[in-house]
This record gives C-alpha cells, sequence and structure tokens, in this order.
C-alpha cells in the first residue's frame, strides 16, 4: 500500500472527552439514538439544529452510554471538524490519528478503508457543518468521504451539525430546545440550593429554554452569587448580553450567523439584513406575504430556505421564525436603520392606508391582517416611540385598528399612547375613535363608551359638524348596548339633525343607527317606521351594507312582533346580500338571529343549522364565539339538554369574563337562571341585543 501500518497497541487512537455532567430531558432521544448505534447494521445518524441547542452533549451521551461502551469498547471516536482547516487532506489526517490507523499522511479514503473495516467502531463528526459547507473549497471531495463512512456496515456514524447537508443515508433528528422540566432542572442544578421562583421561570421561558443560554444563565448567576431579584434586574437591563464567562465564552459567539460560513457569505447582504428583520418581528417573516413584504428582493424565498438550512432560522406554521436568544441578539437597536426592516415597515404601512368599507374593492384583501396583527403591532408601538411626531406612523395606527375592527376583533395595547397624545394632535380623535370601536368588536360597551365621550368632547371643540355626528352614532349605538336606551335615541336624534344637510346616504344611516336603538327599547312600530325611511333614501345601487343591516333590524322586529314569515323574508334578503360579499360579520349575526327565531318556533333543526353557519364566520373571534356558545345554550335549554347547556353558558361566561363584554355576560347569567328553572322567551328576546 505503499504506507506503514503501525500496530494497534502502539497507536491507540483518541478517546472521546468526558460527557457533560447536568443533561436533562432528553431521555427518549438519546434511548432511539443507541438502538440505531446497536442494530446489526449501525444507521448512520445526523443530528441537526441551531448553535447551542446541546448536539454535542446528546453526542457525548451517547458514546459514554454503557451499552454503546460495551458494543465499540475503545474504538469511540470523536472528531471536531471545526479545528482543522475544511480541506479534504486535513480531514484525512485528522482522521486517520483519532482512530488510531497510524497513517501519517494519506492520500485519499482508500488508504484507510483495511483499518476502517477491520474493527466495529462509533465516530462522532462534531460540527460537521464547518467541512460539509456545499460552497467551500474542497467540499465536495469530503461529502464524498464522509458519504462513505455513512456506508461501512461496522461503523456507526454520527454527524452533528447545523446544516442539513449530510449524506442521504442518515437518520436526520432535528434536536428541539429542552421541555419547561427539563429548562429548569438544567438551572437549578447548576444554581445549587436555590428556591424556584417565577423570576427565574419567566427569564428561562424567554430564553425558550435553550441549552446554552440556560447553562449561561445558571453559570453566570452563580459566579456573581445573584439572587432572583437581581438576576432579573440584570436581565431587564441587558438581558442575552449578559449571557457571557470568561471561561465558556459569550451566547452570540455560539449561536450567531457563521461568519467563515462559505454558504452563507455567498447570500450576500440581503442575509443578515432579513435575519434582522426576522428578529425584530414576533411572528418573524410569513413565507406567503414575502413579496410584497420585500418587494426590490427576487431571490428572497431562496434565501430564507437557506437561513433554514443553515438552522439560523426555522419553520413554524408558514412563518420563518428564530430562537429567542438569537433573536435578541439579532434585533437592531436602531430599527430606523437597517433598509430591510425599513422596507418591510414601508410595505406594511401601505397597505394598511387602504380605505377600508365593505363595499370598497380591496376590502377582502384586508384579511392579509388576520396572519399579521402582532408584527404590525409590534413595529407601531416601536415606532409611536421612536417617532412620535410622525403623521405617516399615527395615519397607520388608524389603519392597523380599522383592519382590526373589520377583520380580527380584538384589543390592542396601544391604548395608553393614544390616551396619552396632545389634545390638540392631528390624530387624536381618529385613534380613539377607532380604538373604541374595537372594544365594540369585543363586547365591552362601557369602556368604548368612555373612549367615544372623549372623541366627542374633541370633535364639538374642533367645530367638525360631520364627525360629531359620526360619534354621535356611535355614542347611540354604545348605550344601546348598554341599555340606556332614552339617551341613545336622543344622541341618534341629535346626530340626525346634524346629517340632513350632509346628504341622503348618510342620513340613511343615521335613520338606521335610530331605527335599532328603538328597536332595543322596545319601540317596534317607531323602529319600523326609521328603518322604512332610511330603505328609501338608498339608492338602487350601492349602499348594499347598509341596506343589509336594515333588513337584518326588519326581521328582528317583525321576530319580535311575532310575524316569523316576514322576519324570515327580511333575513333572507339579508342573506343574500351578505353571501354575494361574502361579508363575514353580517353574516355571522344574520344566521345567529335566524337561529333564535328558529328556536322561538321550536325548529331546533333549523336553529342548530343556523348556528353552526354562524360559527364558520365567526372566524375564531372570542365575542362572537361566545356569543354562539350562549345561543346555543339557549337552545339546547329549550329543549331541555339542561346539562349540555349549562357546559355552553359557563364557556360563553368565560369568555366574556375575559373579554369584560358586560351584556354577554350578563346574557349567560340569565340563561343559567333559566336552567335552573325553566326557559323563557326573555332570555331569547335579551340574545337580540347582543350586537
Amino acid at each position: 500500500m505503499g504506507h506503514c501500518l503501525i500496530s494497534e497497541s502502539s497507536i491507540p487512537g483518541e478517546l472521546p472527552p468526558p460527557p457533560p455532567r447536568d443533561f436533562f430531558g432528553r431521555d427518549e432521544l438519546i434511548e432511539k439514538i443507541v438502538g440505531l448505534a446497536l442494530a446489526e447494521n449501525p444507521t448512520p445518524i445526523a443530528l441537526i439544529g441551531a448553535g447551542g441547542i446541546g448536539k454535542t452533549s446528546i453526542a457525548l451521551t451517547i458514546l459514554h452510554d454503557s451499552r454503546v461502551e460495551q458494543r465499540f469498547g475503545d474504538n469511540r471516536r470523536f472528531i471536531r471538524c471545526d479545528q482543522f482547516h475544511p480541506s479534504p487532506s486535513h480531514f484525512l489526517r485528522r482522521l486517520s490519528k483519532v482512530i488510531g490507523a497510524g497513517i501519517e499522511n494519506p492520500e485519499d479514503l482508500a488508504a484507510l478503508r483495511p483499518f476502517l473495516s477491520s474493527k466495529d467502531m462509533i465516530i462522532v463528526l462534531d460540527n460537521a457543518e464547518s467541512i460539509l459547507d456545499p460552497q467551500g473549497t474542497g467540499s465536495q471531495d469530503i461529502h464524498d468521504m464522509v458519504e462513505e463512512l455513512s456506508r461501512f456496515r461496522n461503523i456507526c456514524l454520527c454527524i452533528t451539525s447545523r446544516n442539513f447537508m449530510v449524506p442521504p443515508d442518515c437518520e436526520v433528528l432535528e434536536i428541539p430546545t429542552l421541555s419547561i422540566e427539563a429548562g429548569r432542572d438544567t438551572f437549578y442544578r447548576i444554581c445549587k440550593h436555590r428556591e424556584q421562583t417565577d423570576l427565574v421561570n419567566d427569564i428561562l421561558e424567554q430564553l425558550d429554554f435553550h441549552p446554552l443560554s440556560v447553562t449561561l444563565l445558571a453559570t453566570v448567576t452563580q459566579y456573581n452569587r445573584w439572587d432572583a431579584n437581581r438576576l432579573a434586574k440584570e436581565w431587564g437591563g441587558r438581558r442575552t448580553g449578559m449571557l457571557h464567562t470568561r471561561h465558556k465564552g459569550s451566547l452570540a459567539a455560539t449561536i450567531g450567523p457563521p461568519p467563515d460560513s462559505p454558504t452563507f457569505q455567498e447570500l450576500g447582504p440581503n442575509a443578515r439584513g432579513l435575519l434582522e428583520v426576522i428578529a425584530f418581528f414576533p411572528q418573524g417573516v410569513k413565507e406567503d406575504n414575502f413579496d410584497w413584504l420585500f418587494p426590490t428582493i427576487s431571490d428572497g424565498i431562496n434565501i430564507l430556505d437557506t437561513l433554514c438550512t443553515l438552522s439560523l432560522t426555522y419553520q413554524s406554521d408558514g412563518y420563518i421564525t428564530m430562537l429567542a436568544p438569537l433573536r435578541d441578539h439579532l434585533c437592531p437597536k436602531d430599527p430606523t436603520s437597517p433598509p430591510l426592516l425599513c422596507m418591510a415597515k414601508e410595505s406594511y404601512f401601505t397597505r394598511l392606508s387602504v380605505i377600508l368599507y365593505p363595499e370598497k374593492p380591496g376590502f377582502g384583501g384586508g384579511q392579509w391582517i388576520r396572519s399579521e396583527d402582532a408584527n404590525v403591532e409590534h413595529l407601531l408601538d416601536v415606532f409611536t416611540t421612536i417617532n412620535a411626531d410622525s403623521d405617516d406612523v399615527w395615519d397607520a395606527c388608524v389603519g392597523f385598528m380599522k383592519h382590526l375592527h373589520w377583520h380580527k376583533g380584538r384589543l390592542v395595547m396601544l391604548r395608553p399612547k393614544i390616551e396619552g397624545l396632545p389634545d390638540d394632535h392631528r390624530s387624536k380623535p381618529e385613534c380613539l375613535l377607532w380604538l373604541a370601536q374595537l372594544f365594540s368588536s369585543v363586547g365591552n360597551h362601557a369602556e368604548r363608551k368612555q373612549l367615544l365621550t372623549q372623541v366627542l368632547k374633541l370633535q364639538r371643540e374642533r367645530g367638525d359638524d360631520h364627525q360629531v355626528a359620526l360619534t354621535l352614532g356611535h355614542l347611540s349605538d354604545a348605550n344601546r348596548q348598554i341599555g340606556l336606551f332614552e339617551e341613545g335615541i336622543l344622541q341618534a336624534k341629535e346626530a340626525l339633525e346634524i346629517y340632513k344637510h350632509l346628504g341622503d346616504t348618510v342620513e340613511a344611516e343615521c335613520l338606521g343607527n335610530l331605527a335599532t336603538v328603538l328597536f332595543a327599547g322596545g319601540q317596534l312600530d317607531a323602529a319600523e317606521e326609521a328603518a322604512s325611511r332610511a330603505i328609501s333614501l338608498l339608492p338602487e345601487k350601492g349602499e348594499q351594507y347598509l341596506a343589509c343591516q336594515c333588513h337584518r333590524l326588519f326581521g328582528d322586529i317583525y321576530g319580535s312582533k311575532d310575524n316569523t314569515e316576514k322576519a324570515a323574508h327580511h333575513y333572507e334578503v339579508a342573506l343574500g346580500i351578505a353571501s354575494s360579499f361574502n361579508w363575514h360579520d353580517q353574516l355571522f349575526w344574520i344566521h345567529f338571529r335566524s337561529a333564535l327565531l328558529s328556536s322561538k318556533q321550536d325548529s331546533f333543526d333549523d336553529a342548530g343549522a343556523h348556528l353552526e353557519c354562524a360559527k364558520s364566520h365567526a372566524l375564531g373571534d372570542p365575542f362572537r364565539l361566545g356569543t354562539a356558545a350562549v345561543s346555543q345554550a339557549l337552545i339546547w335549554c329549550q329543549q331541555g339538554r339542561l346539562e349540555d347547556a349549562k357546559f355552553e353558558a359557563l364557556r360563553a361566561v368565560d369568555i366574556a369574563e375575559k373579554l369584560g363584554a358586560a351584556q354577554l355576560l350578563e346574557m349567560c347569567r340569565r340563561v343559567l337562571e333559566d336552567i335552573d328553572s325553566s326557559c323563557s322567551e326573555q332570555s331569547t328576546e335579551s340574545a337580540l341585543q347582543l350586537q
């Protein structure tokens, strides 16, 4: 062979480093890997995951497992691939030395084959991404050698790597973060004699229970003898910047983008920019929305795929996101500087500027907010702080709340900032108005009224009659929902007087508001007259949304008058209009009311069918789902299914309490009272006031 083989006794090779001392939560994974290693023909294994996720610790634990030690004896080998130059010659030299082959400078793997095939052995190639990077010099030759190693029947090859570029025969195991229990066990094993506290556990949760982060946090805490309060204070000020020890190094150096990775460098400057964007947004980046978020990046999806391949990011429910410690490390300190983050901001703001009204073009397209709301809210929270004087930021804030109102009714965390604006700020009244509408979406009309009262005061001071009338209309509806019908009627009439000189369509909308509050107050004939006047003022084409609302109101009125035939007719007309536009909000309430009408007639099958349709149009909205639950409870109560009814009513109570939806909560209590006594029509009539 041209080489002099040295006897096994004179060159024993290298034994692996010792196993980790603090190692929790990987029992099932260890058992699976040991099973693969001990098979008659061992399966090559690839442990893939982000930096600091515990791949090396798992590999060393396997090498020192008593069963593995019994099978392979001293032929358990461990090679750190990031400790030599990534070239075929260096790889062969290191492999020969570690396994004890005795060949000083092998020219190729053929020189080592006799030794490699002579005995059972397990070889770990640790940090193999440094030699298997497809963009690296000589990487194809090294990849071919590693692939050949994986095919030896007597060798169990185990690869740990950040990337997925491993031989195709490998059993690829993606390494997850620690479980909650394992993360806590790791921290408190290092920080001896410490009792568990919520302060520490919250920080561990914010670290995603990332193993290296937990270990560094515990080590820093132990070195400095910090108690829980001091640790929480340091974390609040420095976060992952504090995860640095003199002996173990820093978290940033371990988990960050590898500066010497040819594949990462090949991606160009957009790669780091996208990492900053993914780190900034709590949801990361949604793949389906990438093209409109970054219109100038043509190869963005390929970059995202490569970042996932390098274990810098991962896919989760259609989003590209990253582990919390890496996010904290990469998040830009000045969000106004990174070009790609600024591009994403402008893309979001442009989409938020679209005028949303059910009959306007693009209304359905506004549903993008359902998947991007957390990102947009975080963006606005940051920029209303650092750029509070920008009109664009507050216009975007209004647009955001409009989108939520129409497509994902929920509250926002921006209220303190909005209320803190000076009264003469251009955007304050409109921001307060749409904030009030969000409280309406979740059924909290007391808070809605409080906000609208502020808006009315500001608009009266500014002398804007149109906005005064608009606000009065909203206030009228809020008072209707609270049960202050007389106050609501007076406000609707005042708004109507203002509207009379502003145009027929606007007057029709105000008449619709008046009809609604008159109906709620029990003035059925007056409500019918006002609704009829509103319908007469509508043009033959256009204003279908208002027409739909009016027909729905007619259904309510005639249902209360026990004219079920007319009520059903108007619900059908409203249903036809709403279906043609796919207005989920209207479709929900039409089916909800139709269910109540059917239940009054003891047509429980029809009621159930309508209620299922209503749920399908709730789109996960908690208030609507709570409303559907209490309606279901009411119907089952009437059928005598009291146990089922109580379960649904209690579920609705839980939703109502979380939302602060007083009227829904009151409705739930009435139904629960009915369950304990006997069902009454009063509950059915009251349910009509829920929207």
